[in-house]
C-alpha cells in the first residue's frame, strides 16, 4: 500500500495507507522524491490553533465569519495530509498530456505522500525543474513568495539598512533578497542559534539573539544611532514587534509578514512608535489585488520567485534542515516542526 503523512489529532502525526485512482486523460502521476511542510500556518492547524478551525475568511465581505455548524472544520484530523510542497518524477501520463514527458522532474503543491496525481493541462503549479535546480530550492517556492512580497511592500531600495526578525524559511529568504535588492546592511534576529548561523553564512552582516540582547538598541548602535530603514518582521511575536519599533529609523517602515495570533502583552505603542513616525504595512503576497496592481500580481511574484530559485540566485541549502527519511516523518514532524523548532529551520523529507 502507498503511504502518506496524516495529522491524526492535535500534535499527533501518523503514516497511514492510501490508494491511488486511475489517472485521467489530462493528468500525470508523480513519484515523489522529496517534500517539505510549512512551519507557520500549517503548524497552527496541526496544533488546533488555526483561526480557520471555526471561522473562515470571506472573500466578498473581506472579513472572518463563523462556519455554519453543518460545515466541515478548517482542519479535519484523521484525514488531513500534512505537507506543502514536493518534488518528484512523472511516471504516468494521460493521453491528452502534451506539455510534459515521462521522466520530467517537477515540483508541485500537496501533502507528504509517495505519489501525487496532478492536472497537467495549463497548470502553472506543476513546475518543471531544470537539471541544475536543487530540490531544496524547489520546495522553498512557497516561502519565497511571501519573502518577496515583504521586500516589495517595504520598498527596500539600494543602500537601505534592513533588519529581518524571525529566521524560518521566509525570514532566511528575506535576508538574501534584501542583499539582492541592494541593501547595504542586513541584520537578522532570532533566538535560535542554528538559524542565525544559516543567515550569516548566506550573507547577513550581523545576527542578534533577542533573548539575551536588546535588539532595538543593538540596531541603533550598528547604524550610528540612526536605526534601520526597514524591518521585515516574520516571527509574528509582539515582543519582536516592539523591538522592531525600537530599532527602526525615524520614519522607517516595518513590513509585517508573520501570521500573528492574538497578542498577550509586551506591545506598547506609547514608546518608540509614538515618537518616531513609524510606518507598519501588513504584507501578504497572495492577497489580491497586489499593492502595485496592475503592474504586479501574485502570479508575477510567483514567476519571479521561481526564476530566482531555478537560476540559483537564492541559497536554500542551509534552509532545508534537517532532512529525515519518509519512514521517520511522523516523529520528525512532531519533533522538528511542533515540539523542538530550535532544532530546525525547515524540515525536509526524503523518500
Amino acid at each position: 500500500m502507498l503511504k502518506q503523512l496524516i495529522a491524526a489529532a492535535p500534535h499527533k502525526a501518523e503514516i497511514l495507507d492510501y490508494e491511488d485512482r486511475p489517472i485521467k486523460a489530462n493528468e500525470v502521476k508523480v513519484q515523489v522524491e522529496f517534500a517539505s511542510p510549512k512551519h507557520g500556518s500549517e503548524l497552527a492547524g496541526f496544533r488546533g490553533e488555526s483561526p480557520h478551525m471555526d471561522d473562515y475568511y470571506d472573500e466578498e465581505w473581506h472579513t472572518f465569519l463563523a462556519r455554519a455548524e453543518q460545515n466541515k472544520k478548517g482542519v479535519e484530523f484523521g484525514s488531513w495530509n500534512l505537507g506543502n510542497q514536493w518534488v518528484g518524477v512523472i511516471t504516468e501520463m494521460g493521453t491528452d498530456v502534451t506539455e510534459y514527458q515521462l521522466g520530467d522532474r517537477v515540483c508541485g503543491y500537496g501533502g507528504i505522500r509517495e505519489t501525487h496525481i496532478v492536472n497537467a493541462s495549463n497548470n502553472f503549479y506543476l513546475l518543471k525543474m531544470p537539471e541544475s535546480m536543487s530540490w531544496k530550492s524547489a520546495v522553498c517556492f512557497d516561502p519565497a513568495q511571501f519573502a518577496l512580497g515583504g521586500i516589495r511592500d517595504a520598498h527596500v531600495r539600494a543602500g537601505d539598512r534592513v533588519a529581518v526578525i524571525g529566521l524560518g524559511a521566509i525570514g532566511q529568504l528575506v535576508a538574501q533578497m534584501a542583499k539582492l535588492a541592494g541593501a547595504s546592511y542586513v541584520a537578522v534576529v532570532d533566538p535560535i542559534e542554528i538559524r542565525r548561523q544559516v543567515a550569516l553564512r548566506a550573507g547577513a552582516e550581523e545576527a542578534f539573539d533577542p533573548i539575551n540582547q536588546d535588539v532595538g538598541l543593538e540596531l541603533k548602535k550598528s547604524t550610528n544611532k540612526l536605526g534601520v530603514d526597514v524591518v521585515i518582521e516574520t516571527s509574528a511575536n509582539e515582543i519582536a514587534l516592539q523591538q522592531a519599533l525600537r530599532g527602526l529609523a525615524y520614519g522607517g517602515t516595518i513590513a509585517y509578514v508573520g501570521w500573528a495570533r492574538p497578542f498577550k502583552g509586551g506591545l506598547d505603542f506609547g514608546r518608540e512608535a509614538h515618537f518616531n513616525n513609524a510606518k507598519i504595512v501588513f504584507s501578504r503576497a497572495c492577497s489580491e489585488p497586489n499593492p502595485d496592481y496592475p503592474r504586479w500580481s501574485w502570479r508575477r511574484i510567483e514567476e519571479t520567485c521561481w526564476k530566482m530559485l531555478s537560476e540559483g540566485l537564492l541559497d536554500c541549502g542551509g534552509i532545508i534542515n534537517p532532512v529525515v527519511p519518509f519512514k521517520e516523518s511522523a516523529a520528525g514532524y512532531e519533533s522538528y516542526v511542533d515540539q523542538h523548532p530550535e532544532q530546525s529551520v525547515k524540515l525536509g523529507i526524503q523518500f
